[in-house]
């Protein structure tokens, strides 16, 4: 999911005396969706060209609309590249383009060795690639163009586009994609196999739909992640939800939480300040990396053990709430620049928001807390779930069509036979890990798997404070894209 992400998706995990229609939206790599506001914030500045590629709107009918173009963006470096030499695609995600190309230096890394072109291509009705400009979301309409089908067709029409126009049609292509991005990767190798020569996938949940693994595996995966560090952190956390719901039953429970929580503003929900929590503990454990970094937010080097250390350090007596509050703020305030936070008003620095039209379609990927979970012991209520979406969007998900189109409980054996020269890399610190591919299917589908990986830190740029076994990891990843590029152009 990539940067994603974000994700994350819709979960239902339910508090009796909160809501479960405020319940917030988690991706493979993107931050959390309930009560913010898009933001302007400065963007990185980038080693690469912006450039606007004519889209065609529908590629699967015939109908009068489908011919609309829109403009896609996609961010070229060519600072390495020659004729003929391959080209590195990356398959954006759930987010504007910059974001990932910003997080995904591996490819900058390793463009000089293969003298490779790098594109970096946005996701229709994210970023500024908006069919229908500002009106893009206004309603199922224009929102019934987004979905990964009509992605995949963008990036295949684009790359072959992009070849003719560089007279460079005997260069081969390799996608890569992480979180989201990293399941279009590999379905783009499924589904395009003869524009593409392999894929990497990074922290692809291709398998967290249906019921191709345990409902309850990501917030198990998550709780573990805090658990190895310390049982206390685990019990803290993991009893402070109790007495968040104690406290919104009490008459000034607003007003209280909005003191505890050092709120910029005074509250209007409970469930805001339980999701803050929530996000806070979960978007950590993703992004545990062994090196500081500012992904999702700015963030130490391995942040759960940190989060865990500030609990730990906490006398006893102080509730449970309180020291979960205290680990939370590292998460958004790692840097000491908030006085405040501004709870209900978190700002959306990414363009994230199409996700919830994502999966409240064909993105459902059902999870439920378990009583080994840190997280309140719930189910998933698709009935709930689906009726959410109709009130929001007046759309019906469907739950089965991901893995209709691009296998379920054969999707190993799918892609045994059907598939091949695909990299799937997953850290099992990332809960993502869980719903990804961990086992080797062939000789050419291969799974790198880390065990104190996470959300897809192999694109990430190598720094000197790299851990062996990651600098490893990415060796393993250079040397069957090399192997696969010798074989290309040894049948060339």
């Amino acid at each position: 999911m990539a940067p994603c992400l974000s994700f994350f998706f819709l979960f239902l995990c339910s508090f009796s005396a909160i809501p479960a229609n405020s319940l917030p939206t988690f991706f493979p790599g993107a931050a959390y969706q309930s009560l913010i506001k898009q933001a302007k914030i400065s963007k990185p500045k980038l080693p690469f060209k912006t450039h606007y590629f004519p889209q065609t709107l529908d590629h699967f009918t015939f109908q009068p609309k489908s011919s609309k173009l829109f403009y896609q963006k996609y961010l070229i470096n060519s600072d390495y590249w020659r004729k003929g030499a391959p080209i590195f695609v990356y398959t954006g995600n759930e987010g504007n383009i910059e974001w990932f190309a910003a997080n995904t230096g591996f490819m900058l890394d390793i463009a000089p060795k293969f003298k490779a072109l790098l594109v970096f291509i946005e996701h229709r009705f994210y970023g500024k690639s908006m069919p229908f400009g500002k009106d893009s979301y206004q309603s199922a309409k224009t929102l019934g163009y987004l979905n990964s089908q009509q992605a995949l067709a963008d990036f295949a029409v684009l790359i072959t586009s992009l070849k003719q126009n560089l007279s460079s049609e005997a260069s081969p292509v390799v996608v890569f994609g992480g979180s989201y991005g990293g399941m279009l990767a590999a379905w783009f190798r499924l589904k395009y196999p003869h524009i593409a020569i392999g894929a990497l996938a990074s922290s692809a949940p291709i398998l967290q739909f249906d019921k191709l693994i345990p409902w309850s595996s990501f917030y198990d995966a998550v709780s573990q992640d805090f658990k190895d560090v310390s049982l206390n952190c685990y019990q803290v956390i993991k009893g402070s939800w109790a007495e968040l719901e104690a406290m919104s039953t009490q008459k000034q429970a607003l007003a209280e939480l909005s003191k505890t929580f050092r709120t910029c503003k005074s509250l209007h929900s409970t469930a805001s300040a339980r999701d803050w929590l929530w996000t806070a503990f979960v978007y950590t454990a993703m992004v545990n990396y062994p090196t500081k970094a500012d992904f999702m937010k700015p963030l130490p080097a391995y942040p759960v053990q940190k989060m865990c250390k500030i609990i730990d350090k906490i006398p006893s007596r102080a509730t449970k709430l309180s020291r979960a509050f205290a680990a939370a703020s590292l998460y958004y305030n790692y840097s000491r620049s908030e006085n405040c936070f501004k709870i209900e008003h978190e700002v959306d620095g990414h363009g994230l928001h199409g996700w919830d039209w994502q999966t409240c379609t064909e993105m459902v990927m059902p999870m439920t807390c378990s009583k080994e979970s840190m997280f309140p012991p719930s189910g998933f209520d698709y009935e709930e779930f689906a009726e959410q979406c109709r009130m929001k969007y007046g759309v019906s998900p469907r739950p089965h069509w991901i893995t209709t189109e691009f296998g379920g409980e054969r999707i190993q054996k799918v892609l045994k036979r059907f598939g091949s020269n695909i990299i799937f890399s997953n850290g099992m610190q990332d809960p993502w890990s869980r719903g990804g591919v961990l086992k080797n299917i062939s000789s050419s589908i291969i799974a790198l798997v880390t065990e104190k990986g996470a959300h897809h830190v192999d694109f990430r740029s190598a720094t000197k404070k790299d851990p062996k076994w990651l600098i490893q990891l990415r060796k393993q990843e250079v040397e069957i894209i090399q192997k696969w590029l010798n074989e290309y152009y040894a049948d060339l």
